[in-house]
């Protein structure tokens, strides 16, 4: 992977892959998966001035559906959000 370094409380996911099938074993076609959101931290920034950022590289997180904004590195999908995006720490 690239060497990349997000500033102040900007954190790097790595997004899950989507679900191929159902529970049932149903395969789902691509036009139909969800969005993953669940992902593992990659890097984090120092944060801002007051508030260190809390999640570290390795971390799993919850996100939102539509959070961050989507990168393409060395081939690799990658997402860049604010710390605030994240829901939980799983």
């Amino acid at each position: 992977m690239a060497k990349i370094t997000p500033l102040h409380d900007r954190v790097i996911v790595k997004p899950a892959a989507a679900e191929e099938t159902t529970k049932g074993g149903i395969i789902i076609p691509d036009t139909a998966k969800e969005k993953p959101q669940r992902g593992t931290v990659i890097a984090a920034g120092p944060g801002k001035k007051d508030e260190p950022t809390s999640v570290k590289a390795g971390d799993t997180v919850l996100y939102g559906k539509y959070a961050g904004t989507e990168v393409n590195l060395e081939g690799e999908d990658f997402l860049i959000m604010r710390e605030s995006d994240i829901l939980a720490i799983v």
